[in-house]
């Protein structure tokens, strides 16, 4: 039974549980042959027939993007390959950031609610879209009037997003190997360029986000930046649902040796700091750095102590906002006012450092460089605590009516609700709108 839950984790690349009763762990073992494990890795693509119908597509599309997704995990030689043949921008999931952004010149990032304005108008601007890997789930993300292509090792997950036109079954590296001799090379790339431009700016625009700030502020942008510039070359980086996360996805440049685990799927809030125990036990020689919120930290300080007790030498960063920010956002996208969401925190760095850790606490600019250098350079657990602007928002590639009506109409009820709630609106406008 272990050898079996243990390859059946292997096999569906997830968590395997085997419960042993008390008496059965007591028992004698019994005389049976030794069991083992094994790595399966099956060439699959598909039929030549499927092939060729997905060549065609491709070789008859006037504006093609490629949205890349987890299953292009080791393909990024063969998705650059078949962009390069088609002169096609690529645009990714949240998930396949580290296996299709270093090193890519066709690169137009992600899409989606975290995304940035170049994936996502590459995306709405095609007229054939090929998803390589990728089960990307919200609907409006997608174009209304393109050929959609779908290439998955899992047949459930074809077309159970969107509607596509063209559906086969196989691993991104199989397939790519088998379809892009199939390609007619082009030399047209009017629409990539077109894509790249529209990236740039998005690009630019975050870059002007990821400074130190005017009237003495930290941007939550500034921290990661540099936290992402003076981080090894291999480190791991896990980040709280909310805010943290769309930070480390949108500034930590991957490398190519970098990983990036975040809670895409579940949403979860204090993933982070747990998520780092885990792969700083798995990977002790490599740097694992947990960019947790202020409220997820505080759900499980009790991991703290357990950094100490088992020597994982994991670097925590607070993104201090004193808020649960996430969430107050999107009280204020429907137009409430923020409610139950401000936190009362305590100095962290000084709470680290009772428990044993290295702590700092950093509440200007000035400094924070040298201070995220001390932090990464401890041999032990360290905690710096950085108390960045509250009225920093996430703004996803498109905003819609809906959104920007919600946002005035939670302006106007906290101008009318007193010099608190209006200080706030000020701050926002201040933080986010005026350079």
């Amino acid at each position: 039974m272990t050898a079996v839950a243990a390859q059946a984790a292997l096999s569906k690349r997830g968590v395997a549980v085997l419960i042993v009763p008390v008496d059965v762990s007591q028992a004698a073992a019994p005389d049976e042959p030794d069991f083992t494990v094994h790595r399966a890795q099956p060439v699959m693509r598909p039929s030549d027939a499927e092939l060729q119908q997905i060549a065609e597509a491709l070789n008859n599309g006037k504006k093609i993007a490629i949205y890349g997704g987890s299953g292009c995990e080791k393909a990024h030689g063969e998705v650059l390959a078949l962009a390069e043949r088609l002169k096609a921008p690529v645009a990714r999931t949240s998930r396949a950031k580290d296996f299709l952004e270093h090193d890519n010149p066709y690169d137009v990032g992600m899409t989606g609610v975290f995304g940035t304005a170049g994936g996502y108008q590459a995306i709405m601007d095609c007229d054939t879209l090929l998803l390589l890997g990728c089960d990307f789930a919200w609907r409006q993300f997608y174009p209304t009037k393109a050929t959609i292509i779908q290439i998955d090792v899992n047949g459930t997950h074809l077309g159970r997003r969107h509607p596509v036109d063209i559906a086969a079954v196989g691993t991104i590296v199989d397939t790519l190997h088998a379809l892009i001799p199939l390609v007619k090379p082009r030399d047209d790339r009017s629409f990539l360029d077109h894509s790249l431009s529209h990236t740039h700016k998005a690009e630019k625009a975050l870059d002007a986000r990821q400074t130190s700030g005017h009237r003495d502020v930290i941007h939550p942008q500034y921290l990661t930046g540099l936290i992402g510039q003076h981080a090894a070359p291999d480190a791991v980086f896990t980040a709280d649902g909310g805010s943290p996360m769309v930070w480390c996805l949108r500034h930590i440049p991957s490398t190519g040796n970098n990983r990036t685990i975040v809670s895409l799927s579940h949403g979860t809030m204090a993933n982070a700091m747990p998520q780092a125990l885990g792969a700083q036990a798995a990977y002790p020689g490599r740097q694992v750095i947990s960019m947790s919120g202020d409220g997820g930290l505080t759900m499980l300080l009790g991991d703290m102590l357990t950094a100490v007790q088992e020597e994982l030498p994991i670097k925590v960063v607070v993104f201090n906002n004193g808020t649960l920010g996430f969430v107050e956002i999107e009280q204020k996208v429907e137009g409430l006012l923020d409610t139950f969401t401000k936190l009362q925190n305590p100095d962290f760095g000084r709470m680290a450092e009772s428990m044993g850790w290295w702590g700092r606490r950093i509440e200007h600019p000035d400094g924070l460089e040298d201070a995220v250098k001390a932090w990464l350079a401890e041999p032990g657990p360290a905690l710096l605590d950085v108390v960045t602007v509250r009225d920093e928002l996430v703004m996803p590639p498109k905003v819609e009516a809906g959104q920007v009506f919600g946002m005035a109409l939670y302006s106007a009820k906290g101008i009318l609700s007193g010099p608190k709630r209006a200080a706030g609106v000020v701050d926002m406008l201040k933080n986010t709108i005026l350079p």
